[in-house]
């Protein structure tokens, strides 16, 4: 099949039943401007669906199944398999509706043969009758039979719109734009009546396993259908309106159409050709959504199986086409029009808004193997999802719910019974991808600019993680809440296959390590010659975060000081790239229960003070030392006590720090702090924070990190430049 099947297929669903049944009922309840609203709102859904279906068909290869091939191919199985049941059932119900629709067009020739004959006929009976040999001729015939007999109705169907047309005014218009009768319907329950008009847009998606080319058909067929319908609507309403009064347009029976038409009985045929064409169309598309349904085995091997199971050469859908008529049947049965709507209407907005959310997020994604021939827009896309999830709850709030808890239980169903390895991980990852792609090129285009305010972005550089987490720890709390953390295991060596092997592993242990820590810590491993080339390297790289990286931690054991050693030596290195350095000493005690911070600032120790308490208040935003208390020690010379606690006061209440007041002790001090002094308040704090300077290192070495044997877990601060606490 070429583009004239697809043109043909969605041209007759959408002139079809509602257009003669319905349009005179809308614009006599919600009047002229009312119903070309009810066509534009409609619109806003379907022309955002064209748009994206088209793109969507033009990517890859379009088989069977339609809609349904194209949400499973990019939301994976689990979604599509839940969206495409709900399709499938749409279009099934749609069959029922358009045979009751051909039902009430037999009404006429029911009169006529109770008139006659004395037997009488009613819509339920005609309609069932119709439905059997609709099932009937396609169990039989197939597409084929379909295709062809949508040519001669459609012909009828626009030479009874042509007399529709030229036909005179059956009562006075009242000329007034606004006017409706008394006591009208809803406006959104008179658009949920009408919205199957305009779901013609997906019935030539159905054929897609049947077209020579669907990327060309589709795309061309399903456009073009829709502008044409568009053009008709408007023309329809408008002569609606000129032709009855409201109260004619919404009491008269249905057929006030042919009241208008030059040759009344044509009215009754077009609306049995449009109600014939739509069945036919949907009674082909139906069975090929549930056949592309087996066929990816989304229900249990049997039954997906025999879905899937074509008849003859061209694979008809004969065992899904005798489904689709059990539900045909059981709806024409149940025989109210209106009802019969409002479901489909409801399953079909669920399908639309999710093909629009697909072209949304295919479009933000930017996966290079996305490379569609036609291309719509992205806020054409998300106008359409968003309209179709509202307009579902302004239709039938109960029937919206219960469509999405249906929705949920069918896709719980096809993870637990179906073949659905396949997910939506891929696009959502593409989606990740380029949020954070853009995120950190904007944070590193404002991380150049004056920053009001100071965050961590932390690196740390570790060969002992496996030894212990104390480093890892430290990083994780830190950047939970209010910074970045990069944590990185040195492996010592040169970079061959060997070692890049036992890197990917380790990045692995990593990775399995921290899992259930709800860490926030990027992690990586770097291979290299030397610690100091490895810490060349670390503070080169970008910060993952979008933002460079500010400061840098080193851990070293209270047992083993021989790293602590590596970290003097290469002091010079970071303090020249403009790094502040911390320097974690571990002991046997380590972090207790984690409920106290003892935070010492020495007369002399200015430019670290503020990074010092700022570090502390940062730890406390993460769970583990959300009970801790800080305390603030700092040394004061003669004289200056009163000066010294009100700037410390101030400085709290200034940046709105969760210390209390009768947490600042201030200390005499004659030169540097005495080390007796500190051990014996803090001896007991589960992290005491300290501060040096590049001076004070050049000058005592190692021993300005070991004179305080009795601390526990202890922090040195070296603050490259003083830190503002607002």
């Amino acid at each position: 099949m070429g583009t004239m099947p697809v043109f043909m297929t969605a041209l007759s669903t959408i002139l079809g039943a509602i257009l003669f049944l319905r349009f005179g009922y809308a614009v006599g309840h919600v009047g002229l401007i009312g119903t070309l609203g009810i066509v534009v709102l409609g619109h806003l859904v379907t022309i955002p669906t064209a748009m994206a279906v088209a793109e969507i068909a033009t990517n890859s290869k379009v088989e069977g199944g339609g809609a349904y091939y194209m949400i499973s191919r990019s939301f994976g199985l689990n979604i599509g398999a839940s969206i495409g049941i709900a399709l499938f059932l749409s279009q099934a119900i749609s069959v029922a509706f358009y045979v009751i629709a051909f039902a009430v067009s037999f009404e006429p020739l029911a009169d006529i043969i109770f008139h006659h004959y004395g037997v009488y006929v009613d819509n339920r009976m005609a309609g069932l009758i119709f439905m059997a040999l609709l099932a009937l001729l396609m169990l039989s015939k197939g597409a084929d039979i379909g295709v062809k007999a949508l040519y001669v109705v459609v012909a009828v169907l626009l030479v009874s719109l042509g007399m529709f047309f030229m036909g005179s005014a059956y009562s006075p218009s009242s000329g007034d734009i606004t006017a409706h009768i008394d006591n009208p319907d809803d406006f959104f329950y008179v658009f949920t009546i009408i919205f199957p008009a305009f779901t013609g847009i997906a019935a030539g998606l159905g054929l897609s396993g049947d077209l020579k080319d669907p990327k060309k058909s589709i795309p061309a067929g399903t456009m073009w259908a829709t502008l044409v319908g568009i053009v008709v609507y408007i023309a329809v309403v408008f002569k609606l309106f000129l032709s009855a009064s409201p109260e004619d347009l919404a009491n008269t029976d249905v057929l006030v159409m042919g009241k208008i038409a030059i040759w009344e009985p044509i009215i009754p045929i077009g609306l049995g050709c449009a109600a014939i064409s739509s069945a036919l169309g949907s009674m082909m598309i139906a069975p090929r959504t549930l056949q592309a349904l087996g066929v990816d085995k989304v229900f249990p091997m049997q039954l997906s199986v025999w879905f899937a199971k074509g008849k003859g050469v061209k694979l008809e859908p004969f065992n899904a086409a005798l489904v689709t008529s059990f539900f045909g049947f059981f709806f024409v049965a149940i025989g109210d029009i209106n009802f019969v709507a409002e479901i489909i209407s409801m399953f079909f907005m669920v399908t639309y808004g999710a093909i629009c959310l697909i072209s949304f997020l295919e479009h933000f994604a930017a996966d290079p193997s996305y490379r569609p021939t036609f291309r719509s827009r992205w806020y054409f896309s998300l106008i359409g999802a968003i309209l179709c999830f509202y307009l579902m709850f302004k239709m039938n709030t109960a029937y919206a719910f219960l469509s999405i808890a249906i929705m949920a239980g069918i896709y719980r169903w096809a993870i637990s019974v179906g073949n659905t390895e396949r997910d939506v991980a891929k696009l959502l990852r593409g989606v990740l991808f380029q949020m954070n792609r853009r995120l950190s090129v904007y944070i590193q285009k404002k991380a150049s600019s004056n920053e009001q305010g100071w965050r961590p972005f932390i690196i740390c550089l570790s060969a002992d993680t496996f030894k212990r987490t104390t480093s890892l720890d430290f990083v994780r709390w830190l950047s939970h809440k209010y910074g970045f953390g990069t944590y990185i295991h040195f492996i010592k060596g040169f970079l061959d296959n060997k070692s890049f092997g036992e890197s990917l592993k380790t990045k692995r242990r990593l990775i399995s390590l921290i899992k259930g820590t709800s860490s926030r810590v990027y992690l990586d491993t770097i291979v290299s010659p030397s610690y100091t080339s490895a810490i060349a390297q670390s503070i080169q790289l970008s910060g993952v975060s979008g933002s460079g990286n500010n400061l840098i931690l080193f851990e070293y054991s209270d047992e083993d000081k021989t790293k602590l050693k590596e970290v003097i030596d290469n002091y010079g290195l970071l303090h020249a790239t403009n790094f502040d350095v911390c320097i974690l000493r571990s002991t046997y005690k380590g972090f207790g229960y984690k409920k106290s911070i003892h935070v010492w600032i020495s007369a002399k120790d200015y430019e670290n003070s503020n990074l010092m308490i700022l570090l502390a208040y940062i730890l406390t935003g993460h769970p583990d030392w959300k009970q801790a208390e800080i305390k603030i020690f700092s040394g004061y010379s003669k004289g200056e006590y009163d000066v010294k606690r009100q700037a410390l006061v101030d400085l709290i209440a200034t940046g709105r720090l969760p210390i209390s007041p009768k947490n600042i002790e201030l200390i005499p001090q004659q030169g540097e702090l005495i080390s007796r002094t500190i051990e014996q308040k803090s001896g007991d704090a589960d992290l005491t924070i300290l501060g040096y300077s590049s001076a004070v290192l050049d000058q005592r070495g190692a021993e300005l990190f070991n004179d305080l044997p009795n601390l526990g877990n202890t922090l040195f601060v070296s603050a490259y430049n003083d830190k503002a606490i607002e």
